[in-house]
């Protein structure tokens, strides 16, 4: 290989580390922030069933939580997103987390937590698809942020419709008492989000079903943007 092919070489692995936001000084595996915050959100996924039932394992629920929220704040901080905006929803939401760790079941920590998470969580997702977005290149870390934002948005409107039901009882049935309830409207949302329509828990309330609406209508949107935009770039690259 010649000096010029070599120089080439190094100038394009530069501008691909530096367009995902990486440099050399993180140890190995924090150079891909989406992905960890993918796998964070995986795990409070499985967690859930197992953890939900007792207080201490509410309180390792909320400490899964905790490091959702910044994992999702260091994602963003590597984003063209504003990490201010950022840093005023998310810090916010993490004191909530823990007062809610505190004061389980009180309604209007819940409901202030839910209201302060949502619009976290979609801010996190207009972070992260300018993330996916900024550039004609295609990063490993990229292709984690298309399933990270896919899981944040699940996760907001889990905050959207949990402030429903506290403020418009019974809108969306049957959900379990408890903490329960969270995970009953985290896999209404994923149902609703990849438009699977595969769940036993069913909006009866006017203001749960304009929720539905726009969720389903972002989850389709959502997989048509990104498919469009990777069909796009395949085609200009064989170009």
């Amino acid at each position: 290989m010649g000096v010029a092919a070599i120089t080439r070489y190094g100038s394009r692995l530069r501008r691909v580390t530096e367009s995902a936001g990486m440099t050399r000084r993180w140890p190995a595996g924090l150079n891909q922030p989406s992905a960890l915050l993918l796998i964070a959100q995986l795990l409070a996924v499985m967690a859930y069933p197992f953890l939900d039932t007792s207080r201490v394992g509410s309180a390792v629920l909320g400490v899964i939580s905790m490091i959702a929220v910044g994992l999702a704040l260091w994602v963003v901080r590597s984003t063209p997103a504003l990490t201010f905006i950022a840093v005023a929803l998310g810090v916010p939401a993490l004191l909530m987390t823990v007062l809610e760790a505190f004061m389980p079941g009180e309604t209007w920590v819940v409901l202030t937590g839910a209201l302060l998470h949502a619009p976290f969580y979609f801010y996190v997702f207009y972070g992260t698809i300018r993330y996916v977005f900024h550039d004609d290149r295609v990063t490993t870390d990229e292709l984690y942020a298309i399933g990270a934002a896919f899981t944040v948005l699940a996760w907001g409107f889990t905050f959207v419709f949990l402030a429903v039901e506290i403020i418009w009882p019974e809108s969306i049935k049957p959900l379990s008492n408890g903490s329960g309830r969270f995970f009953d409207l985290l896999f209404f949302s994923f149902t609703n989000l990849t438009s699977v329509g595969l769940s036993d828990i069913l909006p009866t309330g006017s203001h749960a079903r304009s929720v539905v609406i726009l969720e389903q209508v972002g989850g389709v949107l959502y997989v048509a943007m990104v498919i469009s935009r990777l069909v796009a770039m395949t085609v200009r690259d064989k170009k």
